[in-house]
């Protein structure tokens, strides 16, 4: 389901931004090496819901905030 990892990837780079966290910094902050970071980000790696938790703690916010609606994943039938 690549567009779920792609979504999820996009509203995590979206918060990292918010939170005025650069990649490398983002990545320190989670330790979670900095080309994987990218990986998640660019929707390239589904992560496990314990990544979206260290992610989400970091990020000062609910883990299920970050997920895409499901609406926008099956709005074309996917």
């Amino acid at each position: 389901m690549d567009e779920l990892a792609t979504a999820l990837g996009r509203n995590i780079r979206q918060k990292r931004k918010e939170k005025g966290f650069s990649q490398d910094a983002f990545a320190l902050a989670t330790g979670i090496d900095r080309s994987y970071i990218g990986r998640i980000e660019r929707g390239e790696v589904n992560i496990t819901v314990e990544k979206l938790y260290e992610i989400a703690v970091v990020l000062g916010c609910d883990p299920a905030s970050l997920l895409p609606a499901q609406t926008t994943l099956w709005s074309n039938g996917g």
